[in-house]
């Protein structure tokens, strides 16, 4: 297959000296499992509550002054949405963002209350990619996929730079694994970059672990029909992109699926060991770890990806 641009390690590197100018690292927390100790990284805790805002900086600022003034077009279900947003009124560039009419609340109030223009649609009957497509050509606009774009992608890889560096001066040593949510594979595709000397581990919602058995099968497989509902609303990606999967099955990646208790559980997990609010999407990873899909091993890294959360959901998770 042949791209028009592969996302590499030297982009990676790039977008961390961007983010490290504007962002300071998101905490690393070190707890023990089963007698080990674990590497947390909170990327719940950036200025939009999960790591998008990297991809996004990263892609925002590599537009030239022209396509800066037609505006960009994103789609998302929420954190994409609000990391476009995020480094767009930073830059002073129109955001028009495609967002499926269940978004959580929280994360469309979030998105306009950025400045952005939300566009609505049925995720049962509508395509984001092709509503923000068109909205993309009719605007002359440019589009900016959520995950299938080596810019995205190697911002996203920025998080396992600024890791990598907080393991070493914890005397924590390079991280051995890197346990990462998944839904297109941005995130992961990304760290996989960065992470050159660590295994990856992808872990999905049951049911929308497509990215899993994509690996497992040396092509891509799309999400099966009627898949079953999911709190994880960040990861309902219906197939992964060709970019994504192409990076992680180079780096001979592999996958686990959780279920929704083991989500829940990991969210209260997260509560009551590390105080931080985390999203059903964002603690699928930890629920790997918790629920022994992933064993506890020195050198783990552990991603918790976002924390922007329905908060009636959350007090029922938690609770």
């Amino acid at each position: 297959m042949t791209f028009l641009r592969r996302p590499t390690r030297a982009g990676v590197r790039d977008a961390a000296e961007k983010i490290a100018r504007i962002l300071p690292p998101t905490p690393l927390y070190v707890r023990q499992i089963n007698g080990l100790e674990v590497a947390f990284k909170a990327e719940s805790l950036q200025p939009i509550g999960a790591f998008k805002i990297r991809g996004a900086w990263h892609r925002l600022t590599a537009l030239d002054e022209d396509a800066r003034r037609r505006g960009v077009v994103a789609f998302s279900s929420g954190n994409h949405a609000q990391g476009i947003a995020w480094a767009a009124r930073r830059l002073g560039i129109a955001a028009t963002i495609v967002m499926p009419a269940d978004a959580p609340h929280a994360k469309l109030a979030a998105t306009l209350a950025l400045g952005a223009e939300v566009v609505r649609y049925d995720r049962a009957t509508e395509s984001r990619e092709g509503i923000a497509a068109r909205l993309a050509e009719a605007r002359g606009a440019t589009l900016v996929p959520s995950f299938d774009d080596p810019w995205i992608i190697e911002g996203q890889g920025s998080a396992g730079i600024e890791a990598a560096a907080q393991m070493a001066a914890l005397g924590l040593g390079v991280p051995a694994r890197v346990v990462v949510p998944c839904g297109g594979g941005g995130l992961a595709a990304g760290l996989a970059l960065a992470l050159k000397d660590s295994a990856v581990t992808v872990v999905e919602p049951e049911g929308w672990d497509d990215m899993r058995r994509s690996l497992e099968a040396s092509w891509i497989e799309p999400v099966g029909p009627n898949p079953p509902p999911t709190a994880c609303d960040a990861l309902q990606t219906q197939r992964v992109s060709p970019l994504t999967f192409d990076v992680l099955s180079r780096r001979d990646a592999t996958g686990v699926a959780v279920s929704e208790a083991e989500t829940a559980a990991a969210q209260r997990w997260a509560a009551e060991n590390l105080r931080l609010v985390i999203e059903p999407g964002g603690a699928v990873a930890l629920a790997a770890v918790l629920a022994g899909k992933v064993a506890a091993e020195p050198g783990l890294l552990v991603i918790l990806s976002g924390g922007n959360v329905d908060i009636d959901a959350y007090a029922r998770a938690v609770g």
